[in-house]
């Protein structure tokens, strides 16, 4: 079960990023819309209903969360790049996948996913390396967050969920 649940093995919290690897996740990050897009792509409607393990998400709920986990990332980051030390805000990411936009199309959130990316990209891009040691304060884990490890966490993140959608798609 655990494979279904991390198809690329759990996040480690607490490492030290070199600038070639937080570039690498940045492209990561970019290169995220154009694969959930070729994914989504291959979604028939019987395999939006559908999750890759028992209870967990389908692919409709996968997608749309997607779109609002990276919202609020993207929102992080500049809170951090701007504030000292900001006390970010969390939310409920299973109960905002239980609300009913999360039930319907899927295209708004991959355009909000493009949107987004495309953003958030010209920012991490234009970021120094003074910047990628920025933090935010995270109160539901009560600690703080150093940008390079929360991007590295983010492109996990994305490379996650696209393998929770192949294991749908090989499910056929």
């Amino acid at each position: 079960m655990e494979h279904l649940k991390y198809p690329f093995g759990k996040f480690e919290y607490g490492k030290s990023y070199t600038k070639e690897e937080t570039h690498s996740n940045i492209t990561d990050i970019a290169l995220l819309p154009s694969r959930l897009n070729t994914l989504a792509a291959e979604l028939k409607e019987h395999h939006l209903e559908r999750s890759y393990r028992p209870e967990g998400w389908t692919a409709r709920q996968i997608i749309h969360h997607i779109a609002d986990s990276h919202s609020n990332a993207l929102i992080r980051v500049k809170l951090a790049l701007t504030e000292n030390k900001p006390v970010i805000k969390p939310y409920d990411q299973d109960a905002w996948a239980a609300l009913e936009d999360a039930n319907t199309d899927i295209h708004p959130s991959l355009k909000m996913v493009e949107a987004i990316h495309e953003k958030w990209v010209i920012l991490l891009r234009s970021m120094n390396e003074e910047d990628f040691s920025r933090t935010y304060i995270h109160p539901e884990y009560n600690r703080e967050f150093r940008l390079d490890e929360f991007i590295a966490l983010y492109a996990w993140h994305g490379n996650q969920h696209c393998g929770h959608l192949q294991i749908i798609l090989e499910q056929n």
